[in-house]
Parts: structure tokens; C-alpha cells; sequence
């Protein structure tokens, strides 16, 4: 199985949230390592990998969200023209002149427009166009012909093919957290060659740019041991300081805050550094904006630590990253994952 195709089509297919199920069967037919494959009613896809040890064994959960920011259309003008809002934290700056998919009755290609510069004010050059200035072209000139194929409430997702960028870097919409989800994959992949003692479920969690949803429900219906989230972090670039950034080709950063457990900081540090795995230090004195803060809470909690893929360019058409980085985490993960048994387990509650 080739998971860096796999990570192409799912960046490159639509799943804004609340809509995952499209993203879930790509994820499932991509999982042959899995030992049981199943959808909660809140839509999540948990991929289970038992341990090799007679029962009750520990259970670790892996978290990456496969939602997308999008689009939703909030209105159809007289003119056939579609007005709309954002799902999630889209940056209005990035979506002038970006070819998106509206997702009606059929699939419409569509392009994002606004009044063009030569006939603007002088003031308005100098500024973003307002979100309540763009809209939404299908090719319709009128409200009766656009509402045979459009409706409110319809989503909306940029319409943009993956590219490869020199070496192994890539460039695509959705990175945020789809590379999570390939980096699970890529985890199931090299646990099918380990002998591990947990069983081992992996999450592509739903709803996550909309308030941590999926991980919520997931964690509950689980209750692991061990959280493990894997997101995206602020990859480092032209013009961003050293410190809040994570530096590509360097492999993920390891969270350290108050959302980690400071045993398996520890532990997760020690693995990088036995099997020769670059990783990065990341400090977030705030957390509570990835699936970490949903697992660590979910119950009576669980023991969470956070890896983030370094990622450029976040909530935008083209995010930028360095697909070794997935390689990475997910070999890590799997190792940290062969090293665990029940003693360190249960040392878990004892600092």
C-alpha cells in the first residue's frame, strides 16, 4: 500500500465538517492492517490493531481529525451569483480567485469572484475584499436556473490537485489533518511488522475545526490509557521566528504542556532518540485547540500527548510540508507503541 497516494486523494477529496463519509471509506479501503474497522454515529472512523498479549491489554488511541475547513452558500442572488460563509477558519485573504467545487444537487465547478480592481475605489485597492464582497460564479445568470442544481446550506470546497514540490515535498488543501491521518496509516503499516502488547486504535476524528467533536465522542466510547493526537504545527518559513515554529524535514514536534503527561514526554523523547528519529521540542503553554484537549478530558481523562507535523502555509489552498515528516511520526509512534507493557501503564498514574 502506498500511502503517500493515499494521502494525495485524500487531499484532494472534499470532507468539510459534518460531511466526513466520503474521506472515511478512502481511509478504510487504505487500513488492510487493521483487525476491526467501524463508524460511531457521530461519523468517526476507528481502525482497531489488537496486541499480541493474552487480555485485558492497554489501550493506546491515536487522533488525527480528517475534516476540512470550508464553504457554505448563504444565499442565491437574483443574478444566479452564490453568496457564502466559511466552516471553520478560513482566511478570506486566500479565497479571491480560487476555483472551488459547490457540492448541489450535482457537483458544479465554480470560481470565486469580486468587483475587479480597475473599477474600485482607491481605498478599497488597499484592502482585502470583504468576505460579504465576494461570491460565488457557476456559470448561471439567474436565481431560477442556479436553484435547479444549488440550494442554501449547500458546501463549498476548493477545488486543488496536490503538488510536488522538489524532494519529497508536497503542496495541497486539507494537509490540516490529513497528514495526521496518513501518519496513522503509516504507524499500522509498521506495527503490522512488531510485536506490540496494546491494542492500538486509530481515529480519524470528525468535526475538528468546529470544536474538537469527534475526538469528544471517540475518546468516550474508547477510554484509553494513552492518547496520542497528531496534528499539524506552524511550520517554519520566511519572515516567522524560531520559537512557535517547527522546522520541516526535521520530523514532528513533540508537544510538551500542560496537555502532556510528562511520563510519556519522556518516554516518547527517549524512543526518538534510541532509533535515531529527528523530532523537534514544541512547547504550547495554551493548548485547546487540537484532539489532545478532547482526550486528556474525555472521562475520568486520559494520559495525552500531542505530535505535530510541521506544516506552511495553515488554512490555506496550498499548505506546504515534507511527507518524510509522516514517515517520521508514524514510525515513531509505532515504536513507542512496541515499547509499552502494562507496568509502564500503570505508572502512568503515579508522578
Amino acid at each position: 500500500m502506498d500511502i503517500k497516494q493515499v494521502f494525495r486523494t485524500l487531499s484532494e477529496a472534499s470532507g468539510v465538517s459534518g460531511c466526513e463519509a466520503e474521506l472515511a471509506q478512502h481511509i478504510q479501503e487504505a487500513c488492510p492492517w487493521a483487525d476491526e474497522l467501524r463508524t460511531d454515529k457521530l461519523g468517526n472512523l476507528i481502525m482497531l490493531k489488537k496486541g499480541q498479549s493474552p487480555g485485558p491489554r492497554p489501550k493506546v488511541m491515536l487522533a488525527a481529525h480528517m475534516d476540512e475547513i470550508g464553504l457554505i452558500v448563504t444565499k442565491i442572488e437574483e443574478d444566479g451569483f452564490l453568496r457564502f460563509s466559511t466552516i471553520g477558519g478560513f482566511d478570506q485573504r486566500v479565497l479571491l480567485a480560487q476555483e472551488v467545487v459547490v457540492h448541489g444537487k450535482q457537483k458544479l465547478t465554480g470560481v470565486i469572484g469580486a468587483k475587479p480592481p480597475h473599477i474600485q475605489t482607491q481605498g478599497e485597492q488597499r484592502k482585502a475584499v470583504k468576505m460579504e464582497d465576494l461570491f460565488i460564479d457557476i456559470g448561471l445568470d439567474s436565481a431560477e436556473q442556479a436553484g435547479q442544481v444549488v440550494q442554501v446550506g449547500d458546501l463549498v470546497t476548493i477545488k486543488r490537485g496536490v503538488s510536488d514540490l522538489q524532494g519529497s515535498f508536497m503542496a495541497g488543501k486539507a494537509f490540516d489533518d490529513r497528514a495526521g491521518v496518513a501518519a496513522i496509516l503509516e504507524c499500522f503499516k509498521a506495527l503490522s511488522t512488531i510485536t506490540h502488547t496494546a491494542d492500538v486504535y486509530g481515529v480519524a476524528t470528525v468535526q475538528e475545526e468546529v470544536g474538537l467533536r469527534g475526538a469528544v465522542t471517540s475518546t468516550y466510547g474508547i477510554t484509553p490509557d494513552i492518547g496520542i493526537a497528531i496534528d499539524v504545527g506552524f511550520g517554519d518559513s520566511a519572515g516567522l521566528p524560531d520559537t512557535g515554529t517547527i522546522k520541516l524535514s526535521q520530523g514532528p514536534g513533540i508537544g510538551i504542556g500542560p496537555h502532556v503527561h510528562p511520563k510519556l514526554l519522556e518516554r516518547m523523547v527517549e524512543t526518538a532518540q534510541e532509533w535515531n528519529i529527528s523530532y523537534s521540542l514544541d512547547p504550547t503553554p495554551n493548548p485547546g485547540g487540537t484532539d489532545a484537549y478532547a482526550i486528556q478530558v474525555a472521562r475520568a481523562g486520559a494520559a495525552t500527548i500531542l505530535l505535530s507535523i510541521p506544516l506552511r502555509y495553515m488554512h490555506t489552498p496550498v499548505e506546504t510540508l515534507d511527507y518524510q515528516d509522516i514517515q517520521r511520526t508514524g514510525r515513531l509512534m509505532a515504536l513507542f507503541i512496541a515499547g509499552l507493557d502494562h507496568e509502564f501503564v500503570e505508572g502512568l498514574t503515579c508522578f
